[in-house]
């Protein structure tokens, strides 16, 4: 955390060194003192988002991407819960262990998730979406709203693996093997 601390207030300095550079030079007046502090309100919700008070050390858990990008390999073996914020996440259920349901979730919020799923296994997808985007095996796309899939051999009296998406502000793509 201590990296995105240092990268936060670098960019913050320079940003405020250009605009006194673009004042002075150009005079060009932009609000810098109205754009740091939207910077650091933006800052401190994203931190308290992340499970920290805001002015304190924050951790997350391993099944949340945060400003990062992380591969979940056989991901979904047990019913889980993944969170992709201003980051990337894939995961690849392709060996997903079906002697029961298995349910998965993932929310995408201002970041991108990858799905990776084999052709032959039996799944039932749940998308809901606002200002995101979602791409289905179907080519069925989302923008705003919900939509369904199931594989051809789904059968809901059958283990089968269900996947709950939402996106906000994000994408979704899923693919198949």
């Amino acid at each position: 955390m201590r990296k995105t601390t240092g990268l936060f207030w670098g960019i913050v300095l320079i940003l405020l060194g250009m605009g006194i550079i673009l004042r002075i030079t150009f005079n060009i007046d932009i609000p810098v003192f109205k754009i740091l502090v939207a910077l650091f309100l933006v800052y401190l919700g994203l931190r308290i988002i992340r499970g920290g008070s805001g002015m304190s050390h924050s951790s997350h858990r391993k099944e949340d991407v945060v400003f990062t990008e992380n591969v979940y390999k056989d991901a979904g073996d047990e019913d889980k819960e993944y969170n992709v914020i201003f980051g990337k996440g894939i995961y690849d259920l392709r060996n997903v262990n079906l002697n029961r349901k298995v349910n998965v979730e993932i929310n995408a919020l201002f970041g991108g998730a990858e799905i990776r799923l084999r052709k032959d296994m039996p799944y039932r997808i749940k998308v809901e979406s606002v200002f995101g985007g979602a791409n289905l095996p179907d080519g069925n796309t989302t923008v705003m709203g919900t939509s369904r899939y199931q594989s051809e051999n789904y059968h809901p009296d059958h283990p089968y693996l269900y996947i709950k998406v939402s996106v906000v502000f994000g994408g979704l793509e899923v693919f198949t093997y």
